[in-house]
């Protein structure tokens, strides 16, 4: 064979392995396209593994709890199937207005009781029933006492006295005299004889039987005691009566809001059942120091005028407090997922992927939450594809149902084939129990017990259970969630143990899995003392 011979077939197998590997680039290229969905990375000129370009495309999506990198793509076409829309996160003006419920009361510093200084008998009675609407210095009954007749005697006799040995020369005598007569004066006085009766005795000379008792104030009759015949002693309220003035307004806030209500703001009250004909307008006057600890809310009170007595103690009324907050950096509350120990937000990244953001947010004011940290001006957050992470589901299923792993490039004489689907929910037997039962608010011990078809103890998969209380916001409560994950004590039984704020109905979760995959659930409702 000749040099020339040798040499073209030479060339010749440069020219096949050259379309050999064109072309296994050239499949290389189409299997990544069809497998990613996206255009295939740019290759390094060493050859090396394509540059990184956001999260990983094959990266697992992580629960809440996870890394603050973590993040999954959602293609264009499945947000706008599923509804995704977001919102910058921007400053606002915080302020808004309270609305709560309360009740009117009476002006405590407005009631007296009319006590006797001295026992009797009761022989007539000029305010005769509850409610009548008395002034000061009206007449409200009369009283026979003994011993007021006989100090009667004693100071007529003093007063005789004193007439006589006013003309004494001696001054003992005179100055004797004149202090009897005061003697018996006073005691008189410290038995609300008025001057007045006091003069009316001192001209007729002759002792009266009842005296008379006077109302100390103008208002009306909250309670009597004093009928005619009674006997009264000076212990014994013989009349409650109140101004009314001027009234109490009592409004219930939750514990939670006590931190936007201060001493001295304005507040409004309305009238739901058209008692009022015009909105009240007061202050905050007293800020009472104890919390309910059955509705876990605390008290307020406004002080209104009442002119017309139109307002009636007892009725329920609407109050509304203004509560400045001034500019702040504010989320949607839609937008922010409470799990009742940490608070997150979908955080929008570019290119279609989302990620977990831990944020801490204030007390929400006009369905937005000031951010006080965890997020910054100009952030997109997700707020309308909450239905993903419902009390059903944790974050990390719902990830999964958005966006299936997507494998990288394959390995040197890997063969391409279709991802595996991920686990089948398999039969099991899922028994929740807890202590005390039912639960109460605080800490309570959770029981899971996990058998599969067979009645076998399963031990190998994780138990998380979610308890969630939905939002109430004619009351102004938002919603409630508090998770618990349960440790394996043996025998397919888990254990743990979950804090629950408040009493009421919560709609409990349990979900099981394995390796990241949910394969069972239970799902039922409580009621927590």
């Amino acid at each position: 064979m000749t040099a020339t011979t040798i040499s073209k077939l030479a060339r010749n197998a440069a020219l096949v392995l050259a379309s050999l590997a064109v072309g296994a680039i050239g499949m290389w290229f189409v299997v990544g396209r069809q497998s990613t969905g996206r255009s295939a990375p740019t290759t390094a000129a060493t050859g090396g593994p394509p540059a990184p370009q956001g999260p990983a495309s094959g990266a697992a999506p992580v629960p809440l709890s996870g890394a603050d990198d973590a993040g999954v793509h959602i293609s264009p076409e499945r947000q706008q199937l599923i509804g995704v829309r977001t919102v910058k996160v921007a400053r606002r003006s915080m302020a808004s207005t309270l609305r709560t419920v309360g009740a009117i009361a009476y002006d405590e510093t407005r009631v007296a009781e009319i006590h006797t200084k001295i026992a009797g008998w009761v022989e007539g009675v000029s305010v005769d029933f509850v409610g009548q609407q008395v002034r000061k210095g009206q007449p409200l009954f009369k009283i026979y006492s003994p011993e007021l007749v006989a100090t009667q005697r004693e100071y007529l006799l003093a007063l005789k006295a004193d007439r006589q040995l006013s003309g004494s020369g001696i001054q003992e005598t005179r100055d004797g005299a004149r202090s009897l007569l005061e003697a018996t004066r006073q005691r008189l006085r410290l038995w609300d004889v008025t001057d007045a009766q006091v003069d009316a005795l001192t001209r007729s000379g002759e002792p009266q039987r009842t005296l008379t008792v006077y109302s100390p104030s103008t208002g009306i009759v909250l309670e009597r005691t004093a009928f005619p015949g009674q006997y009264l002693t000076p212990e014994m309220a013989a009349f409650k009566i109140a101004d009314l003035s001027t009234l109490w307004v009592i409004g219930q806030v939750f514990e939670y809001e006590l931190g936007s209500i201060k001493l001295g703001q304005p507040a409004k009250v309305e009238f739901p059942y058209g008692q009022g004909t015009h909105t009240l307008s007061g202050r905050i006057t007293f800020i009472y120091p104890q919390v309910d600890p059955q509705t876990r809310r605390a008290q307020v009170r406004v002080e209104v005028p009442n002119p017309g007595l139109d307002l009636k103690p007892g009725t329920f009324v609407t109050v509304l407090i203004e509560t400045g907050g001034g500019d702040q950096l504010a989320v949607p509350q839609e937008a922010v997922i409470d799990t009742g120990t940490r608070q997150y937000v979908l955080l929008a990244l570019p290119d279609g992927y989302f990620a977990p953001r831990p944020v801490t947010v204030g007390p929400p004011t006009n369905q937005f939450y000031p951010v006080l940290s965890g997020l910054q001006d100009g952030d997109l957050v997700v707020t309308s594809a909450q239905f993903l992470i419902d009390s059903e589901s944790n974050l990390q299923a719902a990830m999964q149902s958005m966006a299936a792993p997507a494998p990288g490039p394959p390995d040197a004489g890997a063969v391409s084939g279709p991802v595996a689907p991920p686990a089948k929910p398999v039969a099991l037997n899922i028994t929740f129990t807890s202590r005390p039962d039912p639960p109460s608010t605080g800490n309570n011990e959770l029981e899971v017990v996990v058998r599969d078809a067979q009645g076998q103890p399963v031990t190998d998969v994780t138990v998380d259970v979610t308890f969630f209380m939905a939002a109430m916001p004619s009351m102004g409560m938002p919603a409630a969630r508090s998770a618990a994950t349960l440790a394996h004590a043996g025998n397919g039984v888990y254990r743990g143990t979950a804090a629950l704020g408040m009493a009421g109905r919560w709609d409990v979760t349990v979900n099981v899995s394995r390796a990241g995959q949910r394969i069972g659930r239970q799902r039922l409702g409580l009621v927590v003392r």
